[in-house]
């Protein structure tokens, strides 16, 4: 006897002890799960779907495919061109049996893919919290000529307030407009003048 069976949007044929590589499952190796949506088992054909019929399977391994080349090319003078791996996740799977009736008693997990698992609180991100919140300190997009990509750069050398800004030495000036290469902007713009300003 043989059956139909369709995961990750795709048909396989399959009789017990078939060994198959389907779209990555959420499951562990050893685990045994049961797919429901079968099309065909024996003589009796699905609308869509055969009712109370399913597909158990133990989950050998989780695996991934061959790699596969995605290479573009534009032809012409100033032509480009893109080269892209993949390697799709998978799942291999030994079936270890065939259920013309009585799926929904079996017992055995249903089959899920990897990508529509419900997330558990562990898994799940933490929310966003507000970026001068996150690193501690003032909100630095607030002196004129600082937008989100300065602000990340200043951050990133270690200021994070406008009171370090507002205690600035010439010295410290020079140094920081030479190492994050503001080309006087510090000066121009006053930012020690503003940042005293917004410190209080």
């Amino acid at each position: 006897m043989f059956a139909v069976l369709k995961t990750g949007g795709k048909q396989y044929k399959v009789a017990s002890g078939d060994v198959l590589r389907v779209e990555k499952l959420a499951a562990e190796a050893g685990d045994t799960v049961q797919f429901n949506d079968i099309l065909m088992i024996g003589d009796s054909i699905g609308a869509p779907f055969v009712s109370g019929a399913a597909v158990q399977a133990e989950v050998i391994d989780q695996i991934k495919g061959d790699k596969v080349i995605h290479f573009v090319r534009r032809r012409r003078k100033h032509s480009s061109k893109r080269t892209k791996g993949h390697r799709q996740q998978l799942t291999l799977i030994r079936v270890t049996e065939l259920l013309a009736e009585g799926a929904d008693k079996s017992g055995v997990k249903a089959a899920i893919g990897a990508g529509s698992a419900p997330r558990t609180a562990e898994a799940a991100p933490a929310a966003k919290a507000p970026k001068a919140a996150a690193t501690g300190g003032d909100d630095l997009k607030k002196l004129s000529g600082v937008g989100p990509a300065l602000e990340k750069k200043l951050n990133a050398a270690g200021i994070t307030s406008f009171a370090q800004i507002a205690g600035w030495s010439e010295a410290d000036i020079a140094r920081y407009d030479e190492e994050l290469g503001l080309k006087g902007k510090i000066e121009k713009e006053g930012w020690v003048a503003q940042s005293q300003d917004l410190k209080a």
